[in-house]
């Protein structure tokens, strides 16, 4: 056989990395749209940083969401092992927004004044995929629907998470095919009211974290929420001290109280007899 030339060579790695006919790296992934999508207001430098840390931040939450509505499926289902998989992914995500708060602390006071002014009404509690983690975890609030009355679309999106079953109402339903004992207003209750804490619930948890052995699949599940809920706390206590730092106790672009009001959604359990069987054990 004929050795091929250096020349040869070059031409045929050439012909590799012509993708003129197929779909190149960036096309797969649209980074056109994506990398086009970052459009400062201001003529200030910090701007850019505030932009891609939000815009990133919600390409997380879509995987969240994702991730997230697929577990409470498994979870009414009772596939579990699949729901754990997911759930310990969407404590991962939750890991990768604590520290994106690091690089926006970054910004200044000073550098954020320069850019609030072009921000108008815009905040972060308007946003849509937020609010439905938040419903798909259990915090109800009925007024949260409001920031996104001008959107139908949206709307929608935020209404369903609103009236469907929480992850933990989802759970509380698995115990109970298991077996255990609970009471109805757990059961079949309205879905859009925030789920209120019971004696009787822990009781249910308490069983199951008496005999791991016996019920170890639904022990688990109780440490994934705990696992889930502890990432989210530390989310939320990351996002207030990052607001504190760089805008002080001023009100919030969106209209809300700012540090205030996020200081007062530090106080929300999601999972609550989780944390408080643990006094007694």
């Amino acid at each position: 056989m004929e050795a091929k030339k250096p020349e040869d060579i070059v031409h045929a790695e050439k012909a590799k990395l012509d993708f003129s006919a197929s779909m190149s790296y960036g096309d797969y992934l649209q980074l056109d749209a994506i990398l086009g999508a970052q459009k400062p207001l201001s003529p200030d430098h910090n701007e850019m940083l505030f932009i891609v840390q939000h815009q990133t931040s919600e390409l997380w939450m879509k995987l969240m969401l994702h991730e997230l509505r697929a577990a409470i499926a498994k979870v009414a289902a009772d596939e579990l092992g699949a729901a754990f998989k997911m759930l310990a992914r969407v404590s991962k995500i939750m890991e990768q927004l604590v520290h994106a708060w690091d690089v926006l602390a970054t910004m200044t006071p000073p550098e954020y004044s320069a850019i609030r002014p072009y921000l108008s009404s815009s905040s972060g509690f308007q946003s849509a995929q937020y609010r439905c983690i938040e419903f798909a975890l259990g915090n109800k609030n009925a007024a949260m629907l409001k920031p996104h009355a001008h959107r139908p679309d949206l709307l929608a999106q935020v209404q369903a998470a609103y009236e469907a079953p929480s992850l933990y109402d989802e759970a509380l339903r698995l115990l109970a095919r298991r077996g255990i004992a609970l009471p109805a207003a757990a059961l079949q209750r309205d879905w859009t009211q925030p789920y209120v804490a019971s004696d009787e619930v822990m009781q249910a948890w308490l069983t199951v974290y008496r005999d791991t052995q016996k019920h170890w699949d639904l022990y688990q599940l109780g440490e994934e929420l705990t696992d889930l809920e502890d990432a989210f706390r530390l989310w939320r206590f990351r996002h207030v001290t990052t607001v504190e730092r760089v805008i002080g106790f001023k009100r919030g672009t969106g209209g809300t109280g700012g540090v205030s009001y996020l200081r007062k959604m530090l106080d929300v359990v999601l999972f609550p007899e989780i944390w408080t069987l643990r006094t007694e054990l």
